[in-house]
C-alpha cells in the first residue's frame, strides 16, 4: 500500500498525549507513513509509561515477554518468559532511538486542554503554550493515577510510607518489618521480592486472591543466540502455541461464566492452593469465595510458599486505621512496622484525564463520561470529533497483550485518520447512534462475563457492570480490521453544502 500523503492535501498535524508504550507505537507508525509534524507530550521527566514508574522490587509482566512486544520490533534479549519491568523500560527506549522518536518528545510537559475549534484541536500545556493540530491521539493509558486509600491515620505513621508505582529508591529494606497493603499482582509480587530480605512481611488482604501457576523461566544464552540469527524462531517465540492455547481458553472463559473452559481455571486454581499450603487453616484464609478470573487473575510460581515462610504474616481482613507505629487490625490485631507500602491499584476511571478536554459546541469529556467512561470500540468518543483512543475505555486491557492491542488499534485508528488525509472530510467521529449502540451491545454482552460473576473489581462501575471488552479475542481482531464508514459522522467542510 502506498502510504505517501495526497499532494492536495497538506500534512496533518498532530499532537500524541502519553510518551507509554502507545504512544510510542503512534510516533513510530506515523515516522513509518512519512508523517514527522507530530508531538509527543509526556507529562513525566522519561518515557516509559507504566514501566517508567513501577520500578518497585518484583516487577513483572505477566505477559510472556515475546508477546509483550511490538510485531515490527521483536526482541531476541529478554532474560526470562515474564519479562522484569526495567527489561521492558530498556526496550522502549531503545525504539525511541531506533525509529528516531526523540525530537518528538516534550517531556515534562503536562497537557491541560483540548479544545476542538471547527476544524482543529488546540492543545494547551501547564506552562500556558499552546499547539494547534488536526488529530489528537490519546495514548495516557489507563494506570496511571495511583490510589491511595483513605484508611484512617494513614498520614499518621511515623515510618516510610509509599504506593508502589511511586517507589522510594532511596529507603533500605533489608532487615526492615514491612507492610504490604493489597493483594493484586503488584501485591503479590512485591511479597515474593520482599520476603526474602525483610525482618518481617506482613501482608494486608480484605479478600484472597486466586493464584494461578506459572514459571517463570530463563532463557539460555544460546536461546538468544539462535533468537537473533534466525527469524524464524523468534516469531515462533511471539506465537508460541502454548501461550496461544492459553490466550484461547482464557478469552472462551472470561466470555462466558459457564463453559467448561472456565470450570477448568476453576480446578487449576485450586488445585495450586490445595497442593502448595500445607496448613489447613492458612489454606482456607487463601481460599477466595468467589469464581477464578472474576477479578483480574494473579500469575506467580512462588507466592503460596513465600506466604508460608516463618517472617511473613497474612493479616486477612478489615483495617480500623494506621496508627505511628503500625496498622491496628478491625479485630484489633496490631503490626509494628517500619515501612507501609500500598499495592493498591490505580483510579482505572481516569484516562485521559485531568486534562480538560472540550468538543463540538464546547461540550465536556467529562459530561460525555458521565457516569462511565465510554469509547466506541474503545477508540473514538462521539462528538470529539478527531480524537483517537489507544487503549481507551471498554477496550480488552485485562484480556490480551496490550502491545497487541495497540496495534490493532493503530490500524484501525489510520483508516479514519486517511479520510482526513485524503480531503475527505476535515473532521471525523463516530454518530451518537453508533455510539450508543456499541455501548448498549457492550452491557448486555458483559452481563454474561465471568467478571459479573459476584466480585468486587476495578472493572467494574458503580452499578456493578464490567466496563471492559466482553467479546471474543477474534472479534476484537474482526473489528479493529476496518471501520465501518457507515456508523462515523464525516464533515465535509466548515460550512454545509
Amino acid at each position: 500500500m502506498n502510504h505517501a500523503i495526497p499532494s492536495h492535501r497538506r500534512p496533518l498535524r498532530y499532537a500524541i498525549i502519553g510518551g507509554g508504550m502507545s504512544g510510542l507505537l503512534a510516533g513510530i507508525k506515523l515516522k513509518e507513513r512519512g508523517e514527522d509534524d507530530f508531538t509527543i507530550f509526556e507529562k513525566a521527566e522519561a518515557i516509559g509509561g507504566t514501566w517508567r514508574d513501577n520500578r518497585y522490587p518484583g516487577v513483572a509482566c505477566d505477559t510472556s515477554a515475546h508477546s509483550y512486544t511490538f510485531s515490527f520490533a521483536p526482541n531476541p534479549d529478554w532474560s526470562s518468559y515474564f519479562a522484569p519491568g526495567g527489561e521492558i523500560r530498556q526496550y522502549f527506549e531503545r525504539l525511541v532511538s531506533r525509529y528516531g522518536i526523540a525530537p518528538h518528545l516534550r517531556l515534562n510537559t503536562q497537557v491541560t486542554a483540548c479544545d476542538w475549534r471547527e476544524d482543529h484541536w488546540r492543545v494547551t500545556t501547564a506552562d500556558g503554550s499552546s499547539l494547534d493540530v488536526d488529530v489528537v491521539i490519546a495514548a495516557s493509558g489507563v494506570l496511571h493515577h495511583p490510589n491511595i486509600p483513605e484508611i484512617p491515620g494513614l498520614d499518621t505513621f511515623s515510618g516510610a510510607r509509599f504506593h508502589s508505582a511511586q517507589w522510594d529508591d532511596g529507603e533500605p529494606m533489608e532487615k526492615r518489618r514491612i507492610g504490604v497493603i493489597g493483594n493484586g499482582s503488584t501485591g503479590v509480587q512485591l511479597v515474593s521480592a520482599l520476603a526474602g530480605t525483610a525482618a518481617h512481611l506482613v501482608h494486608f488482604q480484605r479478600t484472597p486472591q486466586w493464584i494461578m501457576p506459572c514459571t517463570n523461566r530463563k532463557f539460555t544464552e544460546a536461546e538468544k543466540q539462535e533468537f537473533r540469527t534466525d527469524p524464524a524462531k523468534l516469531e515462533a517465540a511471539r506465537n508460541d502455541p502454548a501461550a496461544v492455547a492459553r490466550r484461547a481458553r482464557f478469552t472462551a472463559a472470561i466470555i462466558d461464566a459457564q463453559s467448561p473452559e472456565l470450570l477448568e481455571i476453576q480446578e487449576e486454581a485450586e488445585r495450586n492452593l490445595d497442593q502448595s499450603v500445607r496448613d489447613p487453616a492458612l489454606r482456607e484464609l487463601l481460599r477466595p469465595d468467589y469464581r477464578a478470573a472474576c477479578k483480574r487473575l494473579v500469575f506467580s510460581e512462588d507466592y503460596y510458599q513465600v506466604v508460608q515462610q516463618p517472617n511473613v504474616t497474612l493479616a486477612m481482613g478489615g483495617i480500623e486505621r494506621i496508627e505511628p507505629s503500625g496498622v491496628r487490625m478491625a479485630d484489633g490485631t496490631f503490626h509494628e512496622l517500619d515501612v507501609i507500602v500500598l499495592a493498591t491499584g490505580f483510579k482505572t476511571n481516569q484516562f485521559i484525564r485531568p486534562t480538560q478536554v472540550k468538543g463540538v459546541d464546547g461540550r465536556l469529556l467529562d459530561d460525555a463520561w458521565a457516569p462511565n467512561p465510554t469509547a466506541y470500540y474503545a477508540v473514538c468518543v462521539s462528538g470529539f470529533p478527531n480524537f483517537f483512543m489507544l487503549n481507551g475505555p471498554t477496550g480488552p486491557v485485562g484480556n490480551f497483550s496490550l502491545t497487541d492491542i495497540a496495534e490493532r488499534q493503530w490500524g484501525y485508528i489510520d483508516q479514519l485518520i486517511d479520510e482526513l488525509r485524503a480531503g475527505h472530510c476535515v473532521a471525523i467521529s463516530p454518530s451518537p447512534e453508533a455510539h450508543a449502540e456499541y455501548d448498549r451491545q457492550r452491557e448486555e454482552a458483559s452481563r454474561e462475563t465471568v467478571f459479573a460473576s459476584g466480585c468486587k473489581s476495578w472493572y467494574l462501575d458503580a452499578a456493578g457492570v464490567p466496563q471492559i471488552w466482553p467479546w471474543s479475542y477474534a472479534h476484537f481482531i474482526e473489528v479493529m480490521r476496518e471501520p465501518c464508514l457507515d456508523d462515523f459522522v464525516l464533515r465535509r467542510s466548515l460550512t454545509p453544502a
